[in-house]
């Protein structure tokens, strides 16, 4: 018998958004692999085994990740810190597999949203097959993202009749839109960039703590209510010590076809 990894999408913070086919998952667990990140909280582990307590009667075997260092917010070279970061984890995230993974077992990672989207837990678990002998074969459950979940909460849809809409990290955006987009969900804003760039005929609907009962909505004109945005986001986040935030950029009249 092979051995198997599930990533399993957990949705992004409502306990409700699991899926059955992902608490199917979790009940066949041998393994579980956590990755402690520099800045996760206790509340985003107690969710994690939250959700384990609720749909298994007994604890799998726990593996704990200490994540590295992520220097890229301040390295020169962005793409090479990157590089750097992600070969640290594969090293040790293939010695964790290698030694607690046997014959015949399934393993796992709860990964936040959904694994196909701006999360790399997914790449690395690939490349792992390049790294040990007798890979385990991986299965991937997906799960309910912030972007979708943002649409939800917003009550609108991500794209307008006959128009696309773009997903961006917010470092692509530091000149503004592109010109050929009207519509573009922006990932990964930790310099708050919304605040400066040209907001003229531009809508923004955002939304922090998605799914969890610090849930924060905020929506309107660019130019109305970043301000209002970056002040309640830096309270929000001096107080529990971390942030999970998206949002939506519109055009208030489409340009492009």
């Amino acid at each position: 018998m092979g051995r198997e990894m599930l990533l399993i999408g957990i949705g992004a913070g409502d306990p409700g958004w699991l899926t059955f086919e992902a608490a199917e998952a979790i009940r066949v667990l041998d393994v579980v692999f956590v990755v402690l990140k520099e800045s996760d909280k206790d509340d985003l582990v107690d969710f994690r085994r939250d959700l384990l307590r609720r749909h298994r009667d007994d604890a799998p075997v726990t593996v704990e990740l200490v994540d590295p260092p992520r220097p890229w917010q301040s390295a020169p070279d962005y793409d090479a810190a990157v590089a750097q970061w992600r070969e640290q984890r594969l090293t040790q995230w293939a010695d964790a597999v290698q030694d607690s993974l046997g014959e015949g077992r399934t393993g796992g990672f709860l990964v936040w949203g959904d694994p196909g989207l701006y999360e790399s837990t997914l790449a690395i678990v690939t490349d792992l097959a390049e790294r040990i002998p007798d890979p385990p074969t991986v299965r991937v459950i997906p799960g309910i993202s912030c972007v979708a979940a943002l649409s939800a909460r917003h009550r609108i849809p991500l794209n307008r009749q006959g128009h696309a809409v773009q997903i961006s990290p917010a470092r692509l955006l530091a000149d503004g839109m592109p010109a050929d987009v009207d519509d573009v969900v922006v990932m990964l804003d930790g310099r708050q960039t919304f605040a400066s760039i040209d907001p003229t005929g531009l809508d923004i609907y955002w939304g922090a703590y998605l799914g969890t009962p610090q849930e924060i909505l905020i929506a309107g004109p660019l130019e109305e209510v970043r301000d209002e945005i970056a002040q309640v986001r830096a309270e929000a986040k001096a107080s529990r010590g971390w942030m999970f935030d998206t949002y939506l950029l519109r055009r208030r009249t489409p340009t492009s076809r």
